[in-house]
C-alpha cells in the first residue's frame, strides 16, 4: 500500500500561483502513473492532471489546460502540480493519487477515478476573488 502526503495548498488572490507537492512511499514510486483529482465543497471529485510513470504523457481537464502543470521527480518519489492563473472556481481540495498497477508497456490514459488505488488526505486550496 502506497501512502500520499500533499502540501502546499493555501490561500490566494485570483491571478496567483501555487505549486502542489504530494510525497510517495510504500511502493516503487517510478513505475506508476500518478493524479491529482479536486473536489469542491458540495461537488463530486474530478480529474484535474495526471502523469505516466515515464513523465512521457500528461493529461489534463480542458477547465485547467494552459494553467496548471504536472511533473514528476522519480528520484524523490514526489509529484508537483504547478498552478498559475487561478481562479477563484479552482477553489477546492486537491488529492493526489497513485494510479493502479500497470505493466509498464501498456498505453493507457489515466483520467478517471477508477485508475487510481490510493489517495492522500487532501490539501485545501482557496483562490479569493
Amino acid at each position: 500500500q502506497v501512502q500520499l502526503v500533499e502540501s502546499g495548498g493555501g490561500l490566494v488572490q485570483a491571478g496567483g500561483s501555487l505549486r502542489l507537492s504530494c510525497a510517495a512511499s510504500g511502493r516503487t514510486f517510478s513505475t506508476y502513473a500518478m493524479g491529482w483529482f479536486r473536489q469542491a465543497l458540495g461537488k463530486d471529485r474530478e480529474f484535474v492532471a495526471s502523469i505516466t510513470w515515464s513523465g512521457d504523457s500528461r493529461y489534463y481537464a480542458d477547465s485547467v489546460k494552459g494553467r496548471f502543470t504536472i511533473s514528476r521527480d522519480n528520484a524523490k518519489n514526489t509529484v508537483y502540480l504547478q498552478m498559475n492563473s487561478l481562479k477563484p472556481e479552482d477553489t477546492a481540495v486537491y488529492f493526489c493519487a497513485s494510479g493502479r498497477p500497470r505493466p509498464l508497456s501498456m498505453i493507457w490514459t489515466p483520467t478517471e477515478l477508477g485508475d487510481f488505488d490510493s489517495w492522500g488526505q487532501g490539501t485545501q486550496v482557496t483562490v479569493s476573488s
